[in-house]
C-alpha cells in the first residue's frame, strides 16, 4: 500500500480525504500546518504528498520549496482554492507534479494520484516476478500460483523499492531510508538478510551486488 501525507487545515475536508483514500487502500498520515509536515517528513518516508497551499505556519509552496532544497523528490499534488495563474505558476516552480482546484472531485483526485505515482515508477497492476510468483502492489501481497506467501513487512518494502527502481543502481542509503524510520536501529547485517530473503524468493540472478555502492534489480 502506498503511503500519503495530506496537509490540510480544513478539518472536515481532511477527514473526507482521509476516509476516501483509506478506503482505496492507501496508508494516510495527516498534518494541519507546514511545521507538522517538516517533522513528519524527517521521521517518515512517503510515496506522495497532497498539500493545501493556504495553511498555517509554513504555506504549501514555501514548504515544498524547502523539501526540494533538502533533496526530497517525493511527488506532490496541490489541492487549492487559488485560481490565478501566478499562484499556479509558483506552485509548479516550487516542484509540484500536479494540482487540483477546490472543490475537489474525489474520483478525479484518485485518477490524478494514480497517474503521478505511475510516472514515479509505482504500479497498481499485478507484477509477474517469476512464472509462479506475482506481486500485488495495492495489497502488498506476494502470491505463488495464486496463494499468499507470508512475508516480513521489510522484505515487502525492499521488493517495492526494487520494483520502483528496477534496472538502476540503488544505494544502501536509499534502502535504509525506505526500510527504517529515523529512530529505528539498523545494521549492514539486517540489510543482507533482507536481500538474501529476496534472492531466495525471486532468484539471486535478478539482484546484483554493486560492490561498495548498493544493488541493482533486473526484472
Amino acid at each position: 500500500m502506498y503511503k500519503l501525507l495530506i496537509l490540510e487545515d480544513d478539518e472536515l475536508f481532511l477527514e473526507t480525504l482521509e476516509d476516501f483514500l483509506s478506503d482505496e487502500g492507501f496508508i494516510i498520515q495527516t498534518a494541519v500546518n507546514g511545521e507538522e509536515v517538516i517533522t513528519l517528513c524527517y521521521e517518515n518516508s512517503y510515496d506522495l504528498y497532497l498539500f493545501d497551499i493556504n495553511v498555517p505556519k509554513i504555506n504549501g509552496i514555501d514548504l515544498l520549496q524547502e523539501l526540494r532544497k533538502n533533496n526530497d523528490t517525493t511527488p506532490a499534488i496541490y489541492l487549492t482554492s487559488y485560481k490565478d495563474k501566478e499562484m499556479l505558476s509558483q506552485g509548479f516552480l516550487s516542484g509540484c507534479d500536479d494540482y487540483l482546484k477546490k472543490p475537489v472531485d474525489l474520483d478525479e483526485l484518485l485518477l490524478r494520484i494514480q497517474s503521478v505515482l505511475k510516472r514515479s515508477g509505482k504500479s497498481f497492476d499485478k507484477i509477474l516476478l517469476t512464472k509462479e510468483l506475482s506481486f500485488e502492489p495495492n495489497s502488498r501481497r506476494v502470491l505463488k500460483d495464486g496463494i499468499d506467501l507470508p512475508m516480513p513487512s521489510k522484505v515487502i518494502d525492499l521488493l517495492e523499492l526494487f520494483l520502483e527502481r528496477k534496472n538502476t543502481i540503488i544505494t544502501k542509503e536509499v534502502i535504509i531510508k525506505k526500510l527504517w524510520n529515523y529512530d529505528e536501529d539498523y545494521s549492514e547485517g539486517s540489510i543482507r538478510v533482507y536481500i538474501n530473503n529476496l534472492k531466495h524468493l525471486i532468484g539471486k540472478e535478478k539482484i546484483k551486488n554493486i560492490k561498495g555502492i548498493g544493488y541493482k534489480f533486473e526484472l
